[in-house]
């Protein structure tokens, strides 16, 4: 029981006692995401990191880093076709993701993203084999600059689809969310640059680091301090220390990619860092979100704080 009655001063005042939101008859609030992990992480990760290598394979072959080039389009193809399997994985069967391209609703998140995943993944492909082999340069250049060109659409679109649903965490971030994962997307694709590709080339790929660390930390302090309650699952429990270890190793990442510039070494080991900070990030949006799902205040208490404006602006 609920003592609504404190001594005060020699009197008894009554107090009613903050509402502890549980469920409604023992159901929840809201469903929840019927996404799984790895899957769905891995989807939202890869995705990000093939646009943005595009992006920076088009960029190493204007400036005439041929090698970097490649290293960044074959990346993109091969995270392409990995982000492609995770999503028809947790689908269930081929069949569902080709029921999608059967309309064009640009209403629906999922429909377009289907259409971008099916235009994307051609080009990032001819571009790849273009450059591994060295044949159809013409053809290869062209399918460069398209997978460039739909690539940023590729790594942020995704944060339009998790922020269409209901999830408190995912949805109320719709302002910021497209820029964390953008953010996050240039992190890793610069990250894979400084990796696999020679140091003397590495200039492009530790800019994109920078820019990419820089928007996505930017845009998830934003979006933090806009969603005020609701962005406690960001900060507590599993998804704040996904979220945090993020941010370190994305930090120390960039650290070591500008002092170690022509270091082999470091600029591995910070590209591999910069890898793993996109994931971490991803799985920890995707956790933080299912954290919300599940607990109905995070649901609840906006809803009242909207009406109770409404009701004050009247």
């Amino acid at each position: 029981m609920v003592d609504i009655k404190r001594r005060r001063r020699g009197g008894e005042q009554p107090v009613v006692p903050e509402p502890e939101f549980t469920s409604y008859y023992g159901r929840p609030v809201l469903n929840a995401p019927v996404w799984r992990s790895p899957d769905i992480p891995g989807y939202l990760f890869l995705g990000g990191l093939a646009g943005a290598s595009s992006l920076l394979g088009a960029g190493a072959q204007l400036t005439g880093r041929q090698r970097m080039a490649t290293v960044a389009k074959t990346g993109a193809l091969g995270a392409v076709t990995l982000s492609l399997g995770a999503l028809v994985r947790d689908l269930g069967r081929p069949a569902r993701f080709l029921n999608m391209l059967r309309v064009f609703k640009p209403s629906s998140p999922m429909n377009i993203g289907s259409w971008l995943l099916s235009a994307y993944g051609p080009l990032a492909g001819a571009a790849a084999a273009s450059a591994v082999t060295g044949k159809l340069p013409k053809a290869g250049a062209a399918a460069t600059a398209g997978a460039a060109l739909v690539g940023p659409a590729v790594a942020s679109y995704t944060a339009a689809l998790l922020s269409d649903t209901a999830v408190p965490a995912w949805h109320e971030g719709y302002r910021e969310l497209p820029y964390v994962f953008v953010g996050s997307g240039a992190a890793a694709a610069g990250g894979l640059g400084l990796l696999a590709a020679p140091a003397g080339e590495s200039g492009p790929a530790r800019n994109l680091a920078a820019l990419g660390t820089a928007l996505e930390l930017v845009a998830f302090t934003r979006m933090e301090r806009r969603l005020g309650m609701v962005a406690e699952p960001y900060r507590s429990g599993t998804p704040g220390l996904l979220v945090r270890a993020g941010e370190v190793l994305s930090l120390a990442g960039l650290a070591g990619a500008s002092l170690g510039r022509l270091s082999p070494v470091l600029n591995g080991l910070s590209g591999a860092a910069l890898i793993a900070s996109s994931a971490l990030t991803k799985w920890g949006v995707f956790a933080a979100g299912k954290a919300s799902a599940a607990d109905p205040k995070y649901t609840i208490l906006p809803q009242r704080q909207r009406l109770q404006a409404r009701a004050g602006e009247q």
